[in-house]
This record gives C-alpha cells, structure tokens and sequence, in this order.
C-alpha cells in the first residue's frame, strides 16, 4: 500500500479531520503571526530604504510558521499536554496573515510615495518645494491614513472569489506554490524535509547575523568599512561598481530569476559605465558646473528622470496589455460558454464529478460563505469614511479626487487581481504611478499637485495590491481545505498588524538613520523617484534639465520596445527560447539611480544558485528557499541592535578605508608633519 508521504493531493489528507473555520485561526497561530509579522516588516522596510526590490517571501513565510508551531506542538505533545493538532489550515492561516501584514510595508509607500512628501526628499528635489508641496511625516497621521485606505481593497474582490477560483481557474501560481508547500510539509515526507531546510535556514541566519555584527565593528566615520572593498579599482568603485559583502542582497538574488540580476547588473553597466560619463563631460554645456551633483538640475536630475521615464513606459505597456489580456480573456470564455451552451441548451455538465480532489476542494471552498452584502456594505462605508479621513489629512486631495478614485479602483483591482491569476503579476504600483501622474497634473503644481499625486498613488496602490494578495490567498486556502472565512478574516488581521507595525518601524529607522541619503546606508530611492513623477505631472516638462526630455522619451519607448520584442518572441519564437535573454525593462531602470553594487551582489546569489542546480538541481529546488532566507533575515535584523547602538551613541571603534598610493602617501606625510 502507498505511504502517506507520497500520495498525491488529498489522498493523504483522507484520515484528517478539517476543523470548521473558526478553530483554524488559533490563538497560537495569532501569536507567532504577529512575531513573524514584526520580523518579515522589518525585513521589507530595509529593503525598501536601501534598493526598493523585494522578492517573494511567501515560502518563508509558510516555512518559518510550521517550523514555529511544529516546535511548540511537538514540546507539548512529549509532556502530554497538546489538545489539537497543528493542520496545514492553521498553517495556512499563518502565512496569510504574515504575507498580508508585510505587505502593508511594501503598499504603505513608507520607502517611496509617503516619504516623497517629506521635507527632506522636498530639498534634494528643484522644483515644487513649497510648504503646500510638502507634508512633514509623523506616526498620527500615518496611522491614521493607512487604516483607512488598507481595508477597502479586501472588500472590493470577495464577490468575485468564485468567480476567479472556480469558474475561470486562474492558477495563481504564487498562491498555487505556496500551497503546495503547505501541503508537502504537513506529510510524513515534507515534515522530514522541513526539519532539514529549517536548520539549514537558522545556521545561515546565525552565519548572516555575525558576518553583520563582525562588519560593524569596522564601521567608524564615512565611507568605512568591509562593505567599502573597492573589488574591481578605486575608479569601478567611484562609478559604484563594487561587492559590499551584503548577505541580504546575495539571498535576494538566489531567490529572484537570473533574468532579473543580470538586467539589474546591465542596466548599471549602459547608465554608471557609460551613459552618466558621458554626460558629466557635458557639465558646463548641459546645465551649469556650479550645481552640486546631487541636484536634479544637475547630472542626478538625468539619472532620476530617465529611470522614471522607464519604469513608465514598462508600467504603461503592462497596464494596457493586461488590460487587453484580461478583456480577449473573459470574451473568450464567453465565447466558450455560449458553444458549449448552444451543443448542449440543457445545460448539462458532460463531467459532473470531476476528479476527487476537485470536489472536495469545491465543497470546503463553498462552505463558508462570505455573503455579497457584507463586502458591498464593507467597501461603501470604508469608502466614505476613507473620502473624508483623506480629504482631511491632505487638503490638497479634494474629495471628489478621493471619491473618483474609490470609483474606478474597483474595476483595475479585478483586472490586476485576473491578471495576477494568469501571470503571477501584480501591477499595483504601475496603476499608483498612473495616478500620480493624473492626479498631479489635475491639481496643479500651485494647489498642492505634488503631494495630491502621491496620497492619489497611496489610495489606487493600497485598494489594487490588497486585492490581489486575497485573491492569492483564497487559491491558497481552496488548494489546502482552508475556509475562506480563515483566509479574509486572517487577511483583516494582518493588514491591521501591517498598518500598525509599518509606520513604527519607519519611525525607527527613521530616527536611527538619515532616509533617502544618496550616500547614506539608506538611500530609498524611491522616495526621490515618486515625488519626481509628481512634480513631472504637476509642473510639466520645463522642470527638467537640458536635453532630459529628449533622453527620457528615448528611453521610454526603449522600455516599451523591449516589452514588445519580448512578448512577440514568446508568442512566435518557440525553438530556442530567445525571449530568455532578453532583459526586463522595469529591472533595467532600477540601477540608473543607484548604481551597481547591490546587482553584483545579486549576481553573486543567481551563481551560487546556478552552480548548486549544476551539481544536484533537486537539493537545490529543496533548500535555496531556506538559505536564501536565512541569508536575508540575519543580515536585515542586525540593523536592529545597530540602530539601537546608534541611538545609545555607541559608535564602532574602528574605520576601515580603502585609498589610492597617492592619497594614502599625502596622508602619511600630513600626519607625520612632512611638508
């Protein structure tokens, strides 16, 4: 007879009971939801302050959550005290709230929309820094603007859950994944294998915490440390090609796709290695010598303006092509439907019973109901209450702005959340940075454009990201037998612990750290970019320097075109799969801004990663997941104790500097007193 261990699907659930829907959100699921949430909000925030690229962390999430309560069941079940059984809905229920609390940080714009609004990130901007251009940031109103525009986006695709899951069985294949996770780990064969890759991951996460205190202690004055190595020349090192020795960045890079890294480290290579020396050879010519490098009327404006000008014309084609994806899709379902229909006017299902994992699936899919009036009631008063609370706390923001928004929102949240469904794509903030631009443009530079342009992009990215990430969860919960009342309340209570935890974390580095820095830890780029769509949207083209339009248009369509040849080769290109070299335009643009050290990093995952599929391609599938993330977890948490020490005034004792012979000669003559 077949073991447990390999049956497949439901077969080797047949013997567990399934606990009704208000015995899977436990309180000790509540408990190590809300200490994951603490961790992966951390994790994300940092991210968000250094690059802004944050990979999926859904297989940790699940991970981290069984290894959490299979350690605590198991301690209670030897002193005989265990009173139920921990499920794979529990389990569930888990990394639901986790990804849904951590996502808050992503959609919250704490590192991009939110933190252009600030002062500081005002006075590195030309133009538009005028006091109702600006919003000094602070935790009341933070708070108060997130709990009202987090929660709407959950009501405004419940109805369609059936719709999307059962009907036209969008795979979702994040959710698809996670949930087979989750399944695998609650057999005799995945439980064995989790105990293998949890170890593995706290052993990687001990070896990244220490190789993060040890770099600390090197740390002294500015531009010091091991992370300053110049690997490939003082020169490589000025144009910001370099490896900083970032654990977080080489997990991240084991986890994100090998096309990714290497866009990443060719975009640095077109912008820091060519594109940007060539125009510094302009200064004088371009725009003025006396302006300071990190003015946007300077060489910084051309690299901020050209990377928007990408990530635009990326965000627009992908907006309009799922638009038309999603639009040729239900038309042919339709299409379908009416055949089928007119074959068979009984409207008799020709296979009735379908497979068995398929109707137990279904069954528990429909047990619970989520009634239509609850979540149309939901989002029209959060709606109202939203309208208000916005209107309030950005009086540059009319209410009408608000309610238009809360008008069409609905309709791009079921075509991202569709859209996700057939490609694993969110495209919340390229819908954000539409608003942006359409929003700031409306109101005007003079009425407060900029800062109504970014709370515009808080309200459409919060409704649409939020919608999709349920959508994800119910194919989650419909794949593990998980109730989706479990999944939307466990939902409710992770956005609500994310509205809580983000800002407060924020606020941490916030006063631990300079953000938004070009040259600090944390420069957040984002926060930059953001607000320079808005100022584009509300002030036009004339705030650019010489010679910007003509290179942003390039590189906008440059954006588009790459879009276009890569789809034509999916769709007509089969025999050599060349659509896998070509790079991604949105990754290409992200190092414009910040040059190519965090890349390098990345490359550096993507060849650990290449090299280990080499060797055992199935070790690798098992346990890069796990040492990915103990990667990124230990070296992201040190910047608690670091900023700790930091506000205690504690500073490292030694300064770690890289010179050239010549400088470093100068120095020893100026301290030996020579002349």
């Amino acid at each position: 007879m077949e073991e447990e261990g390999h049956m497949k699907g439901e077969e080797a659930f047949r013997r567990t009971r399934v606990p009704p829907w208000i015995k899977q959100i436990t309180l000790r699921a509540v408990i190590t939801s809300f200490v994951l949430s603490l961790v992966f909000n951390f994790i994300v925030c940092k991210l968000n302050f250094t690059t802004g690229i944050i990979p999926s962390l859904n297989v940790a999430a699940g991970l981290l959550g069984f290894a959490v309560i299979k350690a605590y069941t198991t301690l209670l079940n030897n002193c005989g005290l265990l009173r139920e059984p921990f499920t794979r809905q529990e389990n569930t229920v888990i990394q639901t709230f986790v990804v849904s609390s951590s996502g808050i940080a992503f959609s919250s714009g704490m590192g991009s929309y939110l933190l252009g609004m600030s002062p500081y990130i005002a006075a590195q901007v030309d133009g538009g820094n005028t006091p109702i251009n600006r919003k000094s940031l602070s935790l009341g109103w933070m708070f108060g603007f997130l709990f009202v525009v987090s929660f709407v986006g959950l009501f405004s695709i419940v109805p369609l859950r059936k719709m999307m899951i059962l009907k036209y069985k969008l795979t979702y294949p994040s959710g698809t994944a996670t949930a087979l996770l989750v399944n695998s780990l609650h057999t005799p064969k995945g439980a064995k294998l989790a105990k293998k890759q949890v170890a593995l991951l706290f052993k990687s996460f001990c070896g990244s915490f220490a190789f993060a205190f040890f770099q600390w202690f090197f740390t002294g004055g500015e531009d010091c440390g091991i992370s300053t190595f110049p690997t490939f020349g003082l020169q490589a090192y000025s144009k910001k090609f370099y490896f900083d020795f970032s654990s977080t960045y080489v997990g991240v890079g084991m986890i994100c796709p090998y096309l990714i890294n290497v866009s990443l480290l060719l975009g640095a290579i077109i912008s820091w290695g060519i594109l940007w020396p060539w125009i510094e050879h302009k200064k004088g010519i371009w725009y003025s010598a006396e302006i300071p490098a990190s003015s946007l009327s300077s060489v910084q404006g051309y690299r901020v303006f050209t990377a928007i000008a990408m990530m635009l014309g990326d965000g627009l084609y992908h907006c309009v092509i799922m638009l038309i994806r999603v639009a040729y899709s239900l038309i042919t379902e339709y299409l379908e439907k009416k055949e089928s229909f007119d074959q068979n006017p009984d409207n008799v299902d020709q296979n009735p019973s379908g497979d068995l994992d398929t109707q137990r699936r279904t069954e528990y899919f429909l047990k619970d109901q989520i009634p239509s009036w609850v979540a149309f009631t939901g989002y029209v008063v959060l709606a109202v209450i939203s309208i208000i609370t916005v209107s309030h706390i950005f009086p540059q923001l009319k209410w009408y702005h608000v309610l238009i928004t809360y008008l069409f929102a609905p309709i791009l949240a079921f075509c991202n959340a569709y859209g996700c469904g057939l490609t694993d794509w969110s495209l919340a903030s390229n819908y954000g940075k539409v608003a942006i631009i359409i929003f700031s443009s409306w109101v005007g530079i003079e009425n407060g454009g900029i800062i109504a342009g970014l709370a515009s992009c808080g309200v459409m990215m919060s409704i649409v990201s939020t919608a999709s990430d349920l959508m994800q969860d119910f194919k989650t919960g419909y794949l593990t037998l998980s109730s989706p009342r479990s999944m939307f309340v466990s939902q409710v209570l992770g956005t609500a612990t994310g509205c809580l935890v983000s800002p407060l974390m924020f606020w941490f580095f916030h006063k631990a750290y300079t953000l938004g820095d070009p040259q600090g830890s944390y420069p957040a780029p984002y926060g930059e970019v953001y607000r320079g769509m808005a100022l584009l949207g509300a002030k036009g083209f004339s705030s650019l320097p010489k010679h910007c339009l003509q290179l942003a248009i390039v590189f906008f369509f440059l954006a588009v075109f790459i879009n276009i040849v890569r789809d034509l080769l999916v769709r007509y290109e089969t025999k050599y799969r060349i659509y896998r070299f070509v790079p991604n335009a949105m990754a290409l643009a992200i190092p414009f801004y910040l040059g190519g050290y965090f890349a390098i990093d990345m490359c550096i995952g993507s060849l650990i990663l290449f090299l280990w599929e080499k060797r055992n391609k199935s070790k690798a599938n098992d346990y890069v997941p796990a040492l990915a993330s103990g990667l990124i977890c230990g070296d992201s948490l040190w910047s608690v104790p670091a900023a700790i020490l930091s506000l205690a005034g504690a500073s490292p004792p030694i300064c770690m500097k890289f010179l050239s012979r010549a400088v470093n000669k100068k120095v020893d003559t100026f301290l030996s007193g020579g002349p």
